[in-house]
């Protein structure tokens, strides 16, 4: 079932369009993910979804109600939808349970709080002001306050950037269990790329006021449509190919293909960064390169390297189990099947 259906949607600031012709669509009890640079078009997406900003062509059409055609418009209070600022924006003078039930009828307030702290692992914090809760904590608190009027949809305005990429990352994962258990559709909007591809059920990248392409976080990060979705959702090598029957040859030798063979003739080959081997020695299909960089991330290291072979990019990048020694030479050699796109 449809939870969200977002339908040719054309967005302005003045006489300045922002958004072309938006197509998303989000499942019943889904996590969707916006996902782009600053000045996309997220911040205007979400403020046409919630009601704040009108649309100037188009559709938005929640469980089957249309809340905005560019003519005329559902008022934000009447739409049914939760919206978790960046900053959490909790009321500093009431407690947390306060904050909470904030909007409720008097007679849900206790049951329902109480239901909610234990949904976001916050129990016996009902008394406490925001200001004696951790960043973490406030956030959690944010997101309750959000689905405690029971919303049709839930949106997420970039919550976690002001947290440190520790508890980010596990408030992230936190949120997203919460909303699974409780059912609520949701739409976060973030330009963090390990933010959508942990969070979401499906992405859409906008670039320039336009999806560039949408689906799971799996088929866009391994099957983008073009070089600049294929850097958006992370680190790319992207080398230039020729395909020929069921490979594609490259300056790194005849690499397979991977999935069916695509309909462009050239295009450039991705290799994310954990495709490439590095090895003191030659092997086969190996080449030469140098070592411009080896920085420790816990589970590999990240390898900046400048190959020593033409027809590669300036700088390539590999994920390795071991540090190599800076200005020293490494051999470089592709694995796995690639996937081709356009330059585009």
């Amino acid at each position: 079932m449809t939870g969200l259906s977002v339908l040719d949607l054309h967005a302005a600031h003045g006489h300045g369009p922002i958004l072309h012709g938006i197509d998303l669509t989000v499942p019943d009890g889904a996590l969707a993910c916006v996902l782009g640079p600053s000045g996309c078009g997220k911040s205007t997406l979400l403020r046409v979804l919630a009601g704040f900003h009108p649309a100037a062509g188009g559709q938005v059409v929640l469980h089957g109600r249309v809340l905005d055609d560019g003519r005329s418009r559902l008022a934000a209070e009447h739409r049914g939808i939760g919206l978790v600022p960046q900053d959490g924006a909790l009321f500093p003078h009431l407690s947390v349970a306060a904050n909470i039930g904030f909007g409720l009828p008097r007679s849900q307030r206790r049951a329902r709080v109480g239901d909610l702290l234990d949904l976001v692992g916050l129990p016996g914090l009902a008394e406490r002001r925001p200001h004696q809760l951790s960043g973490g904590q406030q956030q959690r608190v944010a997101l309750a306050r959000a689905l405690a009027p029971r919303p049709r949809l839930l949106l997420l305005d970039e919550p976690f950037a002001a947290l440190d990429a520790t508890l980010r990352a596990q408030l992230r994962r936190e949120v997203a269990a919460t909303l699974r258990q409780s059912g609520t559709t949701a739409v976060l909007v973030t330009h963090d790329q390990d933010e959508a591809l942990s969070f979401a059920d499906t992405i859409a990248v906008l670039r320039d006021g336009r999806i560039a392409q949408s689906g799971s976080p799996d088929e866009l990060y391994h099957r983008p449509t073009d070089a600049a979705v294929a850097r958006v959702l992370g680190e790319a090598n992207l080398i230039p190919a020729e395909i020929k029957e069921v490979e594609a040859h490259t300056a790194l030798g005849a690499l397979a293909l991977a999935g069916p063979v695509p309909a462009l003739r050239s295009g450039l080959a991705l290799l994310r960064p954990g495709q490439l081997r590095l090895t003191a020695e030659p092997v086969a299909g190996s080449f030469p390169a140098k070592v411009l960089d080896s920085d420790f991330r816990g589970h590999d290291h990240r390898v900046e390297l400048r190959p020593e072979a033409s027809g590669l990019p300036d700088i390539l990048v590999a994920a390795s189990e071991r540090s190599w020694p800076t200005g020293g030479e490494a051999y470089v050699s592709a694995v796995g099947p690639v996937h081709v796109v356009s330059q585009a």
